[in-house]
């Protein structure tokens, strides 16, 4: 019988107890992984559904998103659809930036609410620390914001953060990314900014979070960066008024 005082007996035991606890962590991760990539998928139906005004717990968000969202598709860099990707899980945009432009595939999510038509843009970009990410919706000219929504990975608490408040979100709302010219210029968020309560929309500017100056920039460059890409498709026929299911 092994010496319980012995250091080898205490090494072993120590060596049995890692396995141990690592097949049951491992088992435990394998078992809760298809859990987890049902709740990311809704909530991200939960992310698309709030820019446009339809709230909702994780639960009843597939139901809402497939009654408003009429229509789902990838787009390429000239403004045409590859039929072939799945925008809503063949597309990875923390994948697709690091490939080129016309490489990429760009998902826009067309929907109507109260026959109001809108469409939905993903966002990703780079905050202070990390990456942010959020989606975008514009009314039916292709240039009116309905509403926006940020997240982030590592943004520091009470300051970059802040971009998730809803406060924050609001201050897009009725904003314009196109000037009177017709051309994109997406929205500075801006300390300059002359209309700290965002009664001016024509100015393309939103305040900025005082203290989190490098994360307004990167939400200012993440949305200008990903509209450039749909500037074709928003552009062509941009005085429609209404989305048909295979616009």
């Amino acid at each position: 019988m092994m010496n319980r005082d012995s250091n080898a007996y205490t090494f072993g035991f120590a060596a049995a107890m890692v396995v141990v606890v690592a097949s049951v962590l491992a088992f435990t991760a394998s078992s809760l992984k298809d859990l987890q990539q049902e709740n990311v998928r809704k909530e991200k139906m939960q992310n698309i559904l709030a820019t446009i005004g339809i709230e909702t717990d994780r639960d009843g968000a597939e139901v809402l998103f497939n009654d408003h969202i009429v229509s789902q598709l990838a787009l390429r860099n000239d403004g045409s659809v590859d039929e072939d990707v799945d925008p809503f899980s063949g597309i990875k945009l923390a994948l697709e930036l690091k490939k080129d432009p016309s490489e990429q595939r760009f998902p826009l999510y067309l929907a109507n609410v109260k026959e109001a038509s809108y469409y939905i843009i993903p966002l990703r970009g780079s905050g202070l620390w990390d990456a942010i990410w959020g989606y975008i919706a514009l009314e039916s000219d292709r240039n009116t914001i309905k509403g926006a929504v940020f997240d982030h990975k590592a943004e520091t608490a009470g300051l970059g953060a802040e971009i998730t408040q809803q406060w924050f979100m609001n201050r897009f709302v009725g904003e314009k990314v196109f000037d009177n010219d017709a051309k994109l210029v997406g929205i500075s968020v801006s300390k300059t900014n002359n209309d700290p309560k965002d009664l001016d929309k024509d100015d393309h500017e939103v305040d900025a979070i005082s203290g989190a100056t490098i994360t307004g920039d990167g939400v200012s460059d993440m949305i200008m960066e990903r509209l450039t890409h749909y500037q074709s498709y928003l552009t062509k026929n941009q005085t429609t008024t209404a989305i048909a299911v295979n616009d």
